[in-house]
This record gives C-alpha cells, structure tokens and sequence, in this order.
C-alpha cells in the first residue's frame, strides 16, 4: 500500500525532501510496473494520485532535487520483454491531473495568458480507463499496433488488435495521410467484463480486479485467439502525422468517423469554465449507467494552431488536463466475513454486507484483500463500513466506522485450517496470503491441479485434455492423481461401461485407457512437476531429480527434519522454494495421497550417464530473448536435464549464449568475449544430438 509522509511539504527540510522524493521515485516505479506490466494494481487510482500530487509538491518547493527516475519525468513503464518493441512516431504522453475545480480555473488562466486570448475554446470527452494504444495505418491499411509502454517505446500488439472488431483494418474514404497514427483507448464493456469474470471463476481462474485489468490481459495474450474471444471495443480520440489532417480537435474527431473508427458521442464543445464544470457534472451523474469505465473527463484545447503554441511541460502537454473524478462511496453494515479458496490455495476474506447502492450498482459483497488488511483497518463483524467503487466494478471496504450503541464484536480470527478440505493453511516466506495446503485433497483447488497433473510437460496423458478432466471430475470419477491409474480398472465393474457411455465407443475408451497405462512410466522430474507444488516448475524439478535421483531417496529426503537446511544447499533452491516443498511434504493429506498414488507408477530414476555423454554435458550456457517453440524456462529445463549448466550472466566462463528475438545486451557482451552464439534453430540442433 501507499504511505504517504504526514508532516506537510512546507515543513520539510532538504535532506528529508531528498529521501523522500528517492522513496518516492521507488514506490511509484512499483505501481507503475503492476499497472502497467501485470495489470494488476495493488492501490486505488486516487491513492496513486495521491503519490504522484505529492512527488510533484515536493519538487515545485526544491526544483534542484528533482530526480532523473522521477514520475515527472516518464510516462508508464517498460515495454515486457515477452513482445516485440514499437517505437511510436511521436511520444505518448500522459496528461496532468486536476482534483478540484480550482485546478481546472488555473489551467484555463494559464492557457489564455499564454496564448494572450480573452476567450478559448475547448473539447470536453469522457476520460476512458482502459489501454492506450497506437495504431498505424500506412496507405490506409492497418501495419502496427502498439501500447504506451515508456512512452516512446511499447509492445507490439498488431495481431492481436487485428482481432478487435471495432478497429478498422483499412481507412474508409479517399483521403488519408499515406502514413498515420492512431491514438485511442482499448476498452471491455462492463457487462462483458462481468461475465468474463464468472467464466474464470468456473474454471477456478483468478478473476479481474476491473475492465482496465481485463482490457489490458487481454490485449497482452501471447495467443491471439484469447483476445479475438473477448469483445473489446475502441475509442479514437488523435491523430499523429506529418500532414496536417484537421484544424481543430472537433474536425479530427469527424474525420476519424469518416475513417470508420468509433468516436466516444458523450464529447462536447466548451467555451467557458462554466461550461466546462457543467459538463463534469454531468459525465459524473451518468457514469454508472455507462456500459464502460470512466475515470474522469479531459479538457482539450480546440485548435491545433494553440496546441502547438502552447507546446509541453515535462512529459505533459500544456493544452489538455484530465479531471478525475471522486471515489464513489456509501456505507453499510458488515454483516460477515466469508473464506473463499482460490485455485492456487490462497484463502481471501469476502466481505457479506448489508446490501447498498454504490454509483448505481447494487453491492452485497466486497473484497477485504487478505488477513492483514482486516488487522490493519480493524475490520469487525456488525461494523459501519465505508464501501469503495473507485472505477473498479469489484467493490473495496474502505474502512471501519464502529458501531452505534453497542460492543463491538471480538477481531476476525482468520481460519488455521482451509474451510474447504481441513488442511492446515500456511504463510509463505515475504508473502501476506494464507494458503491451503492441501493441494492434492483440496476440492477448491484439485480440478486445476488435475488439469496441471495430465498437462504436457507433466504425464502429458494423450486424449485427457481439460475437457476430458472435467467430464470424468463432474461424473466423480477421477477427483484424485490415483483416480487416474485406476479408471480402466473400476470401469469393468460398471454398470454402464465408459465405452457405453455418450459422445464415447469402444476404441475411444480402449485408447484412453492405453494411453494412461503407457504414461504409467514417468520421469521423475517429470512426476516432481506434476505433483504441482507452489513455486516447483520444470526447472526446480529437474534440479531436484538431478540431486536425488530417485523418487524413495527425494520422498525419504522431504520427510527428514533437516529436508529445509538440505534443500537450501541446492543451487537454484532458496527460500521459497524449499519452504513450499517443506510444507507440502508435512501435509498429512498429501502424504496419503502419495501413498494411493505410487503403487500405480513407475517413475524412472535420472541416468547421469546418457547427460554426461551429451555434447552439452558440462557446458556454461546463457538464454536471452523470446524463443519461438518453447518458453525459456523450457529451453533451461532441457539444457540442465542433458549435463549442461545454465546462467543468467555472460562472462569468460559462458560456452554458448542462445538467442531468441529481442535479445538485448547479453548478445553484445558475448561477441565482446568471443562466445559461440545459437540461434534458435542451431540450439534446437544441439540439443538433438546424441
């Protein structure tokens, strides 16, 4: 959470304004990176606001200190690595804030004098909370899409926008710059949004804090098929070219329409503060009942002749400023804490409240994050509380009010068991979720872990995809890993056989039940992945059979006292990751899981000699870049499980260093020492050899 100093700006010396600022530059690059990166933000627009109006405060007072990393000075964040990069024509910048209506008289006076007008004309438009992007069309067909990312550089996401149906892939009319940008903001109608999340929610998927969230996860999809399922819609609002295509705002948002593009059609013409607030108010008035989230509205000077004479500030342009709006609030009775089980284990408090309209959407629940959150705000059942919808539909308990005339109840005490399957729940090393421990027994949890069980890097079992999972999990089939190994055999005794069964026949069971009994046989890296403890992927799985070598000397190990400390000395084992281990082996529902499990298996030892006989055997090998045909950690997982040894800096001792697309620095470094550079296609070759 933010956690803004409370002694006031004036007050502060120059050595604390200087610490403050750096712990400012911090705190923000963090929310920048979970906004703008995960889409997954951690504190509410207002509170960012905050931080930001704050750094800001602090550097008009000590200008001198004004730092290079300072949020005055960026827009967004860094471009993710797993996209290629577009670089935009001209930078997307980010608007200045105004809170209250004194913000919005200086801007206008600011403006006038500079420009040395009495009157000045502006366009008024519905601040959209979603995606920026950038389009560019060259002879009128769509070439590159892009997000802000830094502001000059961001991701490449044209195939994916391809598949927005309201963003046109050709320009309409005859005129057209040969080469332009199109500016505008990628967004998931609410009711959309809504439904999305109750998709995920049935399919044991973690759901979306808001349509912000949602828009941007879906747009950042490495398959473009995800993005084409969901109906995202596009507003353009600007244009960036060499030619002039328009005078005014007002004439480039019809010559936009004239495009094909979709224009918000709440935008007006001001001509006055009056006007102005008037338009504000009533934008706030209608913003409930908009099928898309607003979280402000943007003043824009009319004339791009004024534009360009007013120029910029920073990363910001003098003519435009967004208003925000307030947090949409109410208050209610709380009338009880639920647990929910995610897919992943992790136990998140639900508030049950008295229902209550907040910004014209009836709440009944809302989230209270996690147990700290409910010490921290002491939060108590039969407790007034304020109800928060800061742009997020996912409602927020701000605080506790008390309660009036009576005892208030005793704290929350937060379940040491999981409420769905009894297991103990524990907290992992730097983090503040409880999480179930019972992975494998967990009804909450067991239909993902399943689907994890039979996917591709695990037992990879042909013919129990997800959709046979769920088939076999509904009819109660299999609810366990053991279940698997076991269903030809209770099939027989069946009254009505699987191959007797709907959508089934007599070679299609025959071919399920082969395939399960030939992947019967399993590697034990391969097993170790399957099981799906928290933090253990393909990597930490090979590292752990490449120590222990066999499945009674791993299992034999995890049950020692000293398995933590002994885990530890393993290299690319920390703390984490041996705490996850540790935890799932004491589990006693594990354990007897296990022990119905491994009777049905044959889990082949690791043989060293086969990897040690492997030209990669030995080597040093560094990965950089986004290979096409496998992930990277994939790529490491290989490279480890044939003798070589992986890291992930480049120096003397590097034997090859393999790179994808966008590979960054380490290339440079390695040619600088000499080093053996693979492509994808030569490590593909190498790795092959025999």
């Amino acid at each position: 959470m933010s956690s803004l100093r409370p002694i006031s700006v004036n007050q502060l010396t120059e050595k604390e304004a200087a610490l403050e600022l750096a712990h400012l530059a911090e705190e923000l690059a963090h929310h920048d990176r979970l906004y703008h990166e995960q889409d997954a933000p951690e504190i509410t627009d207002e509170a960012y606001d905050a931080l930001v109006l704050r750094n800001k405060q602090i550097e008009e007072r000590f200008p001198h200190l004004k730092r290079k990393d300072s949020i005055s000075e960026r827009v967004g964040s860094q471009p993710l690595g797993s996209f290629k990069k577009v670089t935009h024509l001209k930078p997307m910048l980010s608007l200045d804030n105004a809170f209250k209506q004194e913000d919005v008289e200086a801007f206008l006076t600011r403006c006038k004098k500079l420009l040395h007008q009495e009157t000045l004309e502006l366009m008024a438009e519905p601040k959209i909370d979603g995606l920026s992007a950038a389009l560019t069309y060259e002879n009128g067909r769509l070439i590159q899409a892009g997000t802000r990312g830094n502001g000059d550089v961001g991701e490449d996401i044209t195939e994916n926008v391809k598949t927005i149906r309201t963003i046109p892939s050709s320009l309409k009319g005859s005129y057209f710059p040969k080469k332009i940008e199109v500016r505008g903001e990628i967004y998931l109608p609410k009711q959309a949004f809504l439904k999305l999340n109750e998709e995920r929610e049935k399919e044991g998927l973690s759901v979306f804090a808001n349509p912000r969230n949602a828009a941007a996860g879906s747009v950042r999809q490495l398959d473009s098929a995800i993005t084409a399922s969901r109906p995202l819609h596009f507003f353009a609002y600007a244009v960036v070219s060499d030619e002039e295509v328009a005078p005014t705002q007002e004439g480039l948002l019809k010559l936009l329409k004239d495009w094909g593009f979709i224009v918000n059609p709440l935008i007006e013409k001001c001509r006055n503060e009056k006007e102005l607030m008037a338009f504000y108010e009533k934008i706030n008035a209608e913003r409930s009942s908009l099928d898309y989230d607003i979280d402000g509205v943007v003043y824009k000077v009319n004339t791009f002749k004024d534009q360009e004479a007013l120029g910029f500030i920073a990363r910001s342009p003098r003519w435009a400023l967004a208003h925000k709006f307030p947090a949409q609030q109410a208050t209610t009775t709380l009338k009880n804490i639920l647990i929910q089980v995610g897919r992943t284990g992790v136990l998140t408090p639900v508030a049950e409240l008295e229902p209550i309209t907040v910004g014209g959407v009836l709440v009944s629940r809302a989230t209270l994050h996690n147990e700290e959150e409910i010490m921290r705000k002491d939060i108590r059942v039969g407790d007034k509380v304020l109800i928060q919808r800061a742009g997020d539909v996912i409602p927020q308990v701000v605080r506790s009010l008390g309660v009036e005339g009576s005892r208030r109840a005793d704290p929350f005490p937060f379940p040491k068991r999981c409420p769905v399957c009894g297991s103990h729940v524990v907290k992992e090393v730097g983090e503040v979720a409880w999480r179930c421990s019972g992975g494998l027994i967990c009804h909450a949890q067991t239909l993902e872990k399943l689907r994890h069980f039979v996917s591709k890097h695990a037992f990879n079992i042909e013919g129990l995809g997800h959709k046979r999972i769920d088939y076999f999990w509904e009819k109660k089939l299999i609810e366990t890993p053991a279940d698997i190994f076991t269903l030809e055999q209770r099939d027989r005794h069946k009254v009505t056989p699987l191959k007797t069964e709907e959508g089934w026949g007599e070679q299609s069971a025959k071919k399920l039940f082969e395939a399960i009994h030939q992947r019967s046989q399993v590697s034990l890296d391969r097993f170790i992945y399957a099981l799906g403890i928290r933090h253990v992927g393909q990597v930490t799985a090979h590292i752990l059979a490449a120590h222990y070598e066999t499945f009674e000397q791993w299992w034999a190990e995890m049950q020692k006292e000293t398995a933590y400390e002994t885990l530890l000395t393993l290299e690319g084992v920390g703390e984490v990751v041996a705490t996850s281990l540790k935890n799932f082996a004491e589990e006693p529902n594990n354990v007897h899981q296990m022990e119905k499990l491994i009777p049905h298996l044959k889990i082949l030892p690791v043989r060293r000699k086969m990897a040690g006989s492997h030209p990669l055997a030995g080597k040093t090998l560094v990965f950089t870049g986004t290979l096409k045909n496998m992930t990277r950690d994939e790529a490491q997982a290989k490279a480890r499980a044939l003798g070589a040894k992986v890291t992930n800096t480049v120096s003397s001792q590097t034997d090859y260093v393999v790179a994808g697309e966008a590979p960054g620095s380490k290339v440079q470094k390695a040619k600088k020492l000499g080093i053996t550079i693979l492509d994808e296609l030569e490590w593909e070759k190498l790795f092959q050899e025999k």
